[in-house]
């Protein structure tokens, strides 16, 4: 539990910290870093979270409808984030009051992501009971690197001050490692039973779906043809069987 913290905020941290000194090299090359980590979200959430899931429960219609709630819960997020959590960048500049409360919608709707995302990797036997969580790390791992890139992308647009944007990157970086604690303690005390669990997952897988399937959406403007994109996602795909395969 702690090693998978510490590596979800060092992810983001670190991924963050690259982007300050060098915002403009990053935006130019992050497509195909996103179109990477989308291939291999979407793969695990196919290949692992899924088949968990519908596995773990027996009322499969009512697990159904929270991976449709997660999914356009997303929806509801991106209002606010503007796709930040799948690396999509903005550069808008609006007067002070109103980057103040633009800032505060996105770190909350931001952290309420992360959260959710790190409460995957709480393992209850009877969910994860045929897999470590290695894979499963790994890709909120590879989705959390460029999300960190592109939140400091927007806030170097928004605040100048690198005291502000190292702040409000710690807040972000933090969010999946309390989503990770959390997550053991509604277990661990029985907050929430194994099938509360399951519909949490669920939900989540959602916000998954919805995530990875936009970055292919934004990554083929006028759905142009991408030999280089396809080629990007089925090393992502095949990382992700291979990884689930041998760990």
């Amino acid at each position: 539990m702690i090693k998978s913290a510490i590596i979800l905020f060092l992810s983001a941290f670190l991924g963050g910290i690259l982007a300050i000194n060098s915002v403009d090299v990053i935006s130019k090359n992050i497509k195909h870093v996103l179109v990477f980590a989308g291939s291999f979200l979407f793969s695990v959430t196919i290949i692992h979270i899924l088949p968990e899931i519908f596995e773990a429960s027996h009322d499969h219609l009512k697990v159904g409808g929270f991976i449709l709630l997660g999914f356009f819960f997303q929806q509801v997020l991106e209002y606010f984030t503007n796709g930040v959590e799948h690396g999509h960048m903005h550069h808008h500049h609006h007067g002070e009051g109103h980057t103040t409360l633009k800032s505060i919608s996105l770190m909350v709707a931001l952290s309420v992501h992360g959260f959710l995302e790190g409460t995957l990797l709480a393992h209850p036997e009877s969910v994860h009971a045929n897999h470590t969580e290695g894979t499963l790390l790994a890709g909120i791992v590879f989705h959390k690197v460029p999300a960190a890139l592109a939140l400091i992308s927007v806030l170097a647009c928004q605040y100048k001050s690198r005291s502000t944007q190292l702040i409000l990157l710690t807040i972000f970086a933090l969010a999946s490692p309390a989503g990770v604690f959390a997550g053991h303690l509604l277990g661990d005390f029985g907050l929430l039973d194994n099938a509360g669990m399951v519909l949490l997952f669920a939900f989540v897988s959602g916000n998954f779906l919805h995530i990875s399937t936009t970055i292919f959406l934004e990554s083929s403007p006028g759905h142009s043809w991408s030999s280089r994109k396809l080629i990007i996602s089925l090393v992502g795909a095949t990382l992700a069987v291979l990884s689930e395969i041998l760990f």
